[in-house]
């Protein structure tokens, strides 16, 4: 347990002595789990000795875990429909393995709807955060930030639905974060290093993105690769969604006027579709490497495919669904031979493993309040069952920081539409830059 994490649980305990004496209780199932001994474990907010709702092991208490994100009118509806879909998959599955320390895991009495607005973000966690031992998915970064510091008070262990660089370090977070994955700062440097080692050194790069940690952060990266390599980074163009800036003629018009070797994208699919179909309908010869967020298999359905599969490539820190890991195959097997709507899925079965890591590690502690699951969180590896690189929380970010590219091409004869041709890809540009603070500031 870190410095930081004694002086919050110290003063967590102290306030709920003054409000109550009896916020910690002992369960007592009849069954045994393979994870700490139920008589033996103190619990607080979020676990009650009363089964889940529709319990899957009805001698097991319950864990209830939070869910804010995006569910039906934001910009990322569609890729957050099946990243929920795919985390009550995964818990749903650890129940039917038997629960974490005698307890079944909830996440559906406190999911959400945020619609992608900070406001309501808050507001709905405000409702949510008196009841839940931890938060299983907190979309976006800006929304996320928004009640940080009520969570790192309630000592809310929370894994993000964002790739914020400042989520590496602790002084951004309070150490209760459990980032999946690489930043969007990162995933620029290994992109452009697979492009320089696959098709040559690119001379001129340039960023579009939308404004914030995730534009921001990814054009960071751009141009920190530009520094190290001897290329010109082109002036970053910022832009937003359709529904916000109508179109993107202004990202094309810039881009066509400059005419880089490679733009990484940090838009939504939408954007993507519009920004290559118009320029390569305008001659454009370069190519495109676009962040996790860019990609929805419908592009495949619209007018930009013949761009898309020509021009464009995709980077994700997991693998793609044509994946052969034993977590892809378990992402299969959950869905019963039906495909789901896009990768999201595989994105919310990823983002399950370190909450659950830190749920057993709590467990066989005896400690399942927050504070206790928190105090867990630093030094905590998680393996991901070849879905991902084993991660290692806390530590040096340089050190433990998630590199490897998973670098996928438009395909219509594959399923989810992505053709995975470099796993895992590893360069050098990230060890040669300096990654001891985020690569942008949220505000």
């Amino acid at each position: 347990m870190t410095k930081r994490q004694r002086s919050r649980a110290a003063l967590a305990l102290v306030a709920a002595g003054i409000l109550t004496l009896s916020a910690c209780t002992q369960v007592e199932p009849d069954t045994d789990t393979d994870t700490g001994d139920p008589d033996a474990i103190s619990t607080g907010a979020g676990v009650t000795v009363e089964p889940c709702p529709d319990a899957v092991n009805a001698d097991n208490g319950c864990i209830y875990l939070g869910v804010l994100s995006d569910l039906t009118e934001g910009p990322f509806a569609a890729l957050a429909v099946p990243i929920t879909d795919a985390q009550r998959a995964f818990w749903a599955q650890v129940n039917e393995d038997g629960g974490i320390g005698g307890y079944d895991v909830d996440i559906d009495t406190y999911t959400r709807d945020t619609k992608y607005q900070a406001a309501e973000h808050a507001a709905q966690y405000q409702q949510i955060a008196d009841s839940i031992a931890g938060i299983a998915q907190s979309l976006g970064t800006v929304n996320t930030e928004s009640v940080l510091p009520d969570m790192i008070e309630r000592s809310l262990v929370t894994v993000p639905t964002s790739w914020w660089s400042g989520y590496a370090f602790d002084d951004n977070d309070g150490g209760i974060i459990l980032e999946t994955g690489y930043s969007y700062c990162t995933e620029a440097l290994a992109g452009l290093d697979w492009f320089a080692e696959t098709n040559g050194a690119p001379t001129t790069v340039q960023a579009v993105g939308y404004p914030g940690d995730y534009g921001g952060d990814s054009a960071e990266g751009v141009n920190r690769w530009a520094e190290v390599n001897g290329a010109t980074a082109l002036e970053a163009i910022g832009t937003g969604p359709n529904q916000v800036v109508g179109n993107q003629d202004a990202v094309v018009a810039a881009v066509a006027a400059g005419s880089p070797d490679v733009v990484v994208l940090a838009v939504g699919p939408a954007e993507t579709a519009e920004i290559v179909g118009k320029l390569a309908a305008g001659g454009y010869q370069g190519r495109f490497l676009g962040a996790l967020p860019t990609w929805n298999p419908a592009l495949l359905d619209s007018a930009a495919a013949p761009a898309l599969i020509g021009l464009y490539n995709h980077m994700t820190p997991y693998e793609n669904w044509d994946g052969s890991s034993a977590a892809i195959e378990a992402v299969k097997a959950s869905l019963d031979g039906e495909l789901p709507a896009n990768g999201g899925y595989i994105i919310g079965w990823a983002i399950g493993y370190p909450l659950k890591a830190a749920l057993e590690a709590a467990a066989e502690a005896g400690d399942l309040t927050p504070e206790g699951i928190a105090a867990v969180v630093d030094g905590l590896t998680v393996d991901f069952e070849g879905m991902m690189q084993p991660h290692t929380y806390g530590g040096d970010p340089q050190a433990n920081a998630n590199q490897a590219v998973n670098i996928g091409v438009p395909d219509p004869d594959v399923e989810l539409g992505l053709r995975t041709i470099e796993s895992f890809y590893e360069g050098s540009s990230f060890d040669q830059t300096d990654y001891s603070a985020a690569c942008v500031a949220t505000s």
